[in-house]
Order: structure tokens, then sequence, then C-alpha cells
């Protein structure tokens, strides 16, 4: 079930820069490293609901009907262009200052949260990953699909954690340069906006 090429595979996709990384890097930039952990921990936990939909059948519902799939999709995309905004933003919750403003982790947590649980294609993408390496018995698939999906998880938290804390370390040779703050701001707003993009322009 949990075999070299499952793990390769979890491996592959997860250090894949997505909207989840940028998030928790843009954080890790903006408000250390214990912020940036904040947003992996609400990265992963937003990953459950996407988890238990490929389970249970959900995503299949999802695929099925296109108004389901487009409300998700849509609140996905205005959620990420209101991430773009907040980048660019003077005082907004991802821009990047000299002075570190850290939010809650709660809230840090919580907006990471979103990201996964508003991208429809999430709950496809398991539902598609999983069932090839399950090993065919009906009265374990369940079982077997938590155990693969909670390794997916295990495998975020980790892989996000150093993006995190490597850009909480980058954040100390940005402080003084103006410049740098500012093009990465625009930068980060940038593919926000592009995943926004992205994410209207995809289908069921």
């Amino acid at each position: 079930m949990i075999s070299t090429q499952f793990l390769i595979t979890v491996l592959v996709v997860v250090l894949a820069p997505g909207t989840g990384v940028i998030y928790t890097m843009a954080i890790g930039l903006g408000q250390g490293a214990r912020a940036a952990l904040w947003a992996t921990l609400g990265c992963t936990l937003g990953i459950v609901p996407h988890l238990m939909a490929a389970i249970f059948g959900l995503a299949a519902i999802l695929h099925s009907s296109a108004l389901a799939f487009a409300i998700v999709k849509w609140l996905g995309v205005a959620y990420l262009l209101w991430l773009a905004y907040q980048a660019v933003k003077e005082g907004g919750t991802l821009s990047l200052r000299a002075e570190r403003t850290a939010s809650s982790g709660w809230h840090i947590g919580r907006r990471a949260a979103l990201i996964n649980i508003l991208n429809p294609k999430l709950s496809l993408f398991f539902l598609a990953l999983l069932p090839p390496f399950l090993s065919g018995v009906p009265d374990n698939a369940t079982y077997e699909m938590l155990t693969l999906g909670a390794v997916f998880m295990l495998a975020t938290f980790v892989i996000f954690s150093l993006y995190g804390v490597f850009a909480a370390q980058a954040r100390r040779m940005l402080l003084t340069n103006q410049r740098a703050m500012a093009w990465l701001n625009r930068s980060f707003a940038g593919v926000f906006a592009l995943l926004a993009g992205r994410l209207a322009l995809e289908r069921a």
C-alpha cells in the first residue's frame, strides 16, 4: 500500500510550489518562523475535507455537478485575489515590512486552511491519486485511503515547514533592503493573481 512509488509521487507533488507554498513563504518572510509553522498547519488541515470527500464519494458529486464545482471555484478565485491585494496593500496581512507585526496563529492557520478548502481540484486530485495504490480489497479501502491520506498530510507538513523556515531565515537579509521587500510584495501579489487566473480556467 505505502510503496516507494507512492512516496515518490507524494514527494514530487508536495515539493511543487503551489498556492500553499507561496502563502507559507510569504508568511515566513513577513512574520517569521513561528507564523510560517502556523501557516503550514493550516495548509495541512485544509487537506482533510478533500480527503474525506474522496473517501466518501463527495468528490464524484463535485465532479459531476457543474454548479457545485463553479461555486467552490469562484470562491477560491475571489480568495486568491484577496490574498494578492493583501500582499501589495500598505499594512496588508501578507505585505513585507521591516517591523514584524505578527498575526495570531489562529488567523494565519485559518487563512491557510481556506486556500486548500476553496480549491475544488484537490478533491478530484485525491480521487485520482489514491485508488491506484489501494490493495483492491473492498473492506480495507476506507482504512487504506485514510492511511495514504495521512502520509500525504505528514509530507505536506514537513515540506511546507522547511519552505517556511527557509523563508523566515531569508527575512533577515531583506529587512534593510526596502527595494527588495517592495519587489517581493509585488511578486507575491502577481503569483496569487496568476494562480487565481489559472483556477478560473479550471473545468470539472
